[in-house]
């Protein structure tokens, strides 16, 4: 099982890992290898999500996700995007930014740089909408009940994560864009530039992920049409399967997780720069880190351990939070990409203990008996 799931990923390893020999020697290797330990790190908490959106797809778009996905992913993100960001804050063509990225490293670290706070403001905010929507939702099971109990019962409020994420873009734009971050240490008046980039990314929230829910919507209009025919199949002795999201509700999720993928993507490029300004090393290295992070997906899809483990989900978006909010700080001040990632690893291992303690009280009470008990118990 290991194997089949991750031997494309063991594979692209191998490959990187020699290619960065042949490309500048042991020293590349070192750095290929950190890099690559970097995102994985920095999105574990990604893989938990995807999983938790993958799982409602059938089999098709679960392969579209691991083959075009994972384009999209490694050569989108990893290799395309960093060059895109610099062509235009710079106001350059593509060969032009291209052929700075390969000659001029230090000038095309600056220019990244430059570029922060306004990918910082656009991911920081697609990022809380996430977290907001999750933390908003009544939900049957609650990790951290006195808090999330609270929480779900103002989430009938209409409009109330947007209304909180521009609330916090205004401030953010104002304290942290007022002061934002450039290269050399100094600071400029970018507000105007991350409000801009913030309202870009809540736009892109809202559009992709409203017609997700739409179509999403629809299919279950379409599964309660369809019961009726189950319960009749289960009583013919037919076997009956799971309707999984198809067609237009799997194509804008498929959407949705590209566009999710994108916004973890961006600590893990910025971050790069602290250790090489490369543009081929740090493609390798993030390239491999991605892959190790599609094929996790599919491994807590295919063993179930979001169903296992019910609080991982929370945990995961816990981080999401954590992470947009490191975002739109990161704007005027420089935090350490070990912090970034060892909040979100802290978090989600919260959430696997608390799971792991959840399933033997489960047990001790003697199975579905018991969960209701637990349920109520469960938060802290």
């Amino acid at each position: 099982m290991v194997l089949k799931t991750f031997g494309w990923s063991f594979a692209v390893t191998a490959l990187g890992l020699v290619a960065a020999v042949f490309y500048g020697g042991w020293a590349a290797f070192g750095i290929v290898a950190i890099l690559s330990v970097l995102e994985i790190s920095l999105s574990f908490d990604n893989a938990v999500v995807n999983a938790g959106i993958l799982k409602k797809m059938n089999a098709f778009w679960q392969k579209i996700f691991l083959t075009i996905g994972i384009l999209i992913a490694v050569f989108g993100m990893r290799l395309v995007f960093p060059v895109v960001i610099v062509a235009v804050s710079a106001s350059l063509g593509p060969i032009e930014a291209v052929d700075l990225a390969l000659t001029d490293k230090d000038r095309y670290q600056e220019l990244v740089t430059d570029a922060h706070p306004s990918i910082a403001a656009f991911g920081g905010m697609f990022l809380l909408m996430i977290f907001l929507d999750f933390i908003f939702e009544d939900r049957d099971i609650k990790w951290l009940g006195r808090l999330e109990r609270p929480l779900s019962k103002l989430g009938k409020v209409d409009m109330l994560s947007a209304c909180i994420a521009l609330i916090v873009l205004l401030i953010s734009a104002l304290t942290f864009g007022a002061h934002a971050h450039q290269h050399g240490g100094t600071h400029a008046d970018k507000a105007e530039t991350v409000l801009l980039s913030g309202i870009a990314g809540l736009i892109t929230y809202l559009v992709v992920g409203g017609l997700s829910g739409f179509f999403e919507d629809k299919l279950e209009e379409e599964e309660e049409r369809e019961h009726e025919a189950e319960e009749q199949a289960e009583r013919a002795g037919k076997p009956k399967s799971a309707v999984k999201l198809a067609g237009k509700a799997a194509f804008f999720m498929f959407l949705y997780l590209e566009v999710l993928d994108a916004s973890f993507s961006f600590d893990g490029v910025i971050g790069a720069f602290a250790i090489t300004n490369d543009i081929v090393l740090m493609a390798l290295g993030l390239g491999i880190g991605a892959m190790y992070v599609r094929s996790l997906t599919v491994y807590l899809v295919r063993e179930g351990t979001l169903d296992d483990y019910v609080y991982l989900e929370h945990g995961a978006h816990y981080a999401i939070g954590a992470l947009a909010v490191v975002l739109l700080v990161t704007i005027q001040y420089e935090i350490n990409e070990f912090i970034t990632g060892m909040i979100g690893v802290v978090l989600i291992g919260a959430s696997f203990w608390s799971s792991v303690r959840r399933n033997k009280r489960l047990a001790a009470a003697g199975g579905d008996g018991g969960k209701e008990k637990a349920e109520v118990s469960s938060g802290v």
